[in-house]
């Protein structure tokens, strides 16, 4: 068995299986665990990833529009690991290679003709369900690794099910923060796990774009920033930079120091295992009097 994973959440699907060995070739975004880096990279972006977060948006926008991909699978690496297995997602053209693209490179293969899974997962139910369908096609087990991901969701879920309406806090998930954006799919499903009432998003959609105005007057109790790609540090950067704005200061959770940055590209951005220590860092955030589970500093921070 030769795979290649072309979505960071797959190669995290996959070393959740135990079959981080068998994987040959990664998508320029795999990173973890970190002894997949050394494994050829299959995919490439068509854009500079480097700049604001406005230009970075501008760049890929410009791509959709004119009805080019956002990233290039590189068919002569796929061609040399004469891979058994693809493995992609149809969620998000801005995410990862588009299904499409997967095709393609495929159709252009001479000398293996691997079998593509592709993930769309839209809430984390379906992270669940991409976890046994990916089991199941490479013949291994997943019932303990999905026993251990459920048990963990349980024990946040039944922590903060019986909180009352007083203390379950109102939050805004930013996913992007030059144009604003707030996070969906499956974020505001956590939020709610986590013991907190999402604002904005709809659970199973995709992010909505979101206006100051709205913002405002929404005023949430806690603002988290999320940014899609994004590490902590660029994520302190770009959480800084909104504190300029005149409307800022006037935002109930900047009066009471209640705006955090985390690592949205470790964690809130990819649909696999680790959504479950998303859940663990927003219940620390929401709720520190209950959970202390030690991703401060390494997961999330407060904005300060």
């Amino acid at each position: 068995m030769r795979i290649v994973s072309l979505i960071p959440s797959a190669t995290e699907i996959l070393a959740t299986l135990g079959l981080t060995d068998a994987i040959v070739g990664r998508s320029h975004e795999c990173d973890y665990p970190p002894e997949i880096k050394d494994r050829p990279v299959c995919t490439e972006p068509k854009f500079n990833p480097e700049g604001t977060s406005r230009e970075i948006g501008d760049r890929v926008n410009d791509l959709l529009q004119s009805a080019l991909s956002v990233y290039k699978v590189k068919t002569d690496i796929l061609e040399q690991l004469q891979p058994t297995h693809i493995l992609t997602q149809a969620q998000c053209e801005v995410c990862a290679v588009s299904l499409s693209d997967v095709e393609k490179a495929v159709a252009a293969l001479t000398h293996s003709q691997p079998q593509i899974i592709s993930l769309q997962p839209n809430v984390l139910a379906d992270i669940w369900t991409d976890i046994q369908r990916v089991a199941e096609t490479l013949q291994v087990g997943c019932k303990l690794a999905l026993s251990d991901l459920q048990s963990r969701v349980n024990f946040c879920e039944q922590k903060t099910q019986f909180l009352g309406a007083d203390v379950v806090p109102s939050v805004a998930c930013i996913e992007w923060t030059d144009p604003l954006m707030a996070a969906g799919n499956w974020i505001p499903e956590l939020v709610k796990l986590a013991g907190g009432r999402s604002l904005f998003g709809v659970v199973g959609q995709h992010s909505p774009w979101l206006k100051w105005e709205e913002l405002t007057t929404a005023n949430p109790d806690v603002i988290i920033f999320m940014p899609c790609g994004f590490d902590l540090e660029r994520t302190r950067t770009e959480a800084m930079q909104l504190s300029n704005r005149p409307e800022w200061e006037n935002l109930q959770a900047v009066k009471t120091g209640k705006i955090y940055f985390t690592d949205g590209n470790s964690y809130f951005n990819r649909s696999g295992p680790r959504l479950v220590d998303s859940i663990e860092i927003l219940a620390e955030i929401l709720h520190p009097e209950i959970f202390q589970f030690g991703y401060k500093g390494k997961g999330w921070e407060e904005l300060k």
